[in-house]
This record gives C-alpha cells, structure tokens and sequence, in this order.
C-alpha cells in the first residue's frame, strides 16, 4: 500500500527546554494511512488526540521523524486540507453561503479565479449545501441557524476546495444525539462520494465505530498509539448497525482500553 498519510517515528514538544528535559506532547508516533481511507482517533483527555492534529496540518513541525502526506514532506501549513471543529467559527456577518465559499477566496487556484468564476463557484457551494441538507438556508446568516446546521455549513466550508483529506476535530461534540447522528450519515455520504481522506478525533466511541475503517487509541500523555483497531464492519453502513451485537462488541472493546489506561496508567499491548 502506498500511504497517502505516513508519520514515521514522529515526537513533538512544544519547546526546546521541554525537548531537553523529554517532555513530549506526543512520542514514536507511526502510522500509514492508504488514500480514500477514513481512520479515527479515541483516547483519554489530554492524550495528545488535537496536538497530532496539528502535526497532521503542518501547523506543527515534530521535534522528531517526518510526516508525509500526498508523498511530500510536510514543512508547513498543507493547502490540500480541509478542517472542521466542535465549534463551527462561521463569520457572523457573511450569509451561509458567503461562509461556505469563503476557502475559496482564499485558496489557489480558485482565488485567481474568483471573479471570473463566481457563478460557477457559487453553484458549487449551492450544491454542496443542498448535499447536506441546507437548500434553502443559503442567504440565511449563522444567528439564523441551529448548532447542527451551522456544523453542517461548516463541513461544507471545509470541503469546498476539494481537499484530498478532511480533519476533523470534535466536531459533533456540542450537538444533540439526534442531530449527531444525522450528521453521521450526512459525512458518510459525503467521504463514499468524493473518497477523500478523513482524520476524525473523538470522545465518541459510538461515532468512530460507524464512521471509520481504523480506529486509533492513543495512550494518556505523552501520547502514542496503543492500538490500531479495523472496523470490519461492511459499508454502507447505517444507523441499524449501532444497535447490533457486532457493533457494540467493538465499542465495548475499545472502551476496555481506554478503561484499563484510565485506571492504572500502563499502556495497553497492540
């Protein structure tokens, strides 16, 4: 397998005195990741789960080891992510649709084209926002919308450019099981469509079993991957497969890890 995502023997500290004292937010970080694939992050609190996250977008260099993405070395913040938080941070003052065509504004090529190419664009935003279920709320502003609306706008902003990988970091964290879920399905939907790479961190085991086809448990801080777990579960898959043995096996499964580090602090064996 060629790895789209490839973080070989990746340590990060947040300075030089933490370095030199061996104080790292995350340490023998190794993972392949193919292109198309979905992985999931789980964890204890404060594991590391979002500093990965920002060596996965350039935002962070590693103290040590390399990250690669799309075959090249990641040296700075990467152009061809997309990423959505657990708050959606649209402007207040652009319209829904004013927010989601916002990337490309700003991102080559499209911002090169923009003028010439805003009809063109705009019916791209459009449609992505009617994928989601947003037809309808496109010249409404975010103090117009529900929490799940506007993170559904937000993925759409997100995706709008046609990043390769979409980073996802707690982003349905704040909503309403219902909602959640309905979210679920509406990123399900998305990813089998377009096929982009998808890294998701989470609390919700719920949410990292039916999404992902890897989930990841990191260790508490420093934080390393303990467990690599493949989602056999087949695709597509819907919200019935929560309720069945096979699913909650798994959940359980993971739960024990992330229980057993809780307890006793030891790491959990591969």
């Amino acid at each position: 397998m060629t790895a789209f995502v490839d973080f070989h023997d990746v340590w990060l500290a947040y300075n030089d005195e933490l370095q030199a004292a061996g104080q790292y937010a995350v340490e023998d970080i190794n993972l392949k990741v193919g292109e198309g694939e979905f992985i999931a992050i789980v964890g204890p609190s404060g594991c590391g789960k979002s500093t990965f996250m920002k060596l996965a977008t350039g935002l962070k260099r590693p103290s040590k080891g390399t990250v690669i993405i799309g075959g090249q070395e990641v040296t700075g913040p990467l152009k061809i992510t997309g990423m959505s938080f657990q708050a959606p941070s649209l402007l207040p003052w652009r319209t829904t649709l004013a927010n989601v065509m916002l990337p490309l504004e700003i991102v080559e090529p499209y911002r090169s084209n923009f003028r010439a190419k805003k009809a063109e664009y705009e019916a791209k935003a459009r449609a992505l926002l009617k994928s989601v279920g947003l037809a309808g709320y496109e010249d409404k502003f975010p103090w117009q919308l529900s929490g799940g609306m506007q993170q559904r706008a937000s993925i759409c902003r997100a995706l709008v450019h046609e990043p390769k990988m979409l980073l996802l970091d707690e982003p349905f964290g704040a909503l309403d099981a219902f909602t959640r879920e309905e979210l679920w399905c509406a990123l399900r939907d998305l990813q089998a469509q377009q096929k982009f790479n998808v890294i998701l961190v989470t609390h919700d085991l719920r949410e990292s079993v039916f999404l992902a086809d890897t989930v990841y448990v990191m260790s508490k801080s420093p934080g390393r991957f303990v467990v690599r777990r493949e989602i056999d579960l087949p695709r597509p898959r819907d919200l019935e497969i929560t309720y069945t043995p096979e699913f909650t096996a798994i959940v359980h499964e993971l739960r024990g890890y992330i229980g057993a580090m809780r307890k006793s602090g030891a790491e959990v064996a591969q």
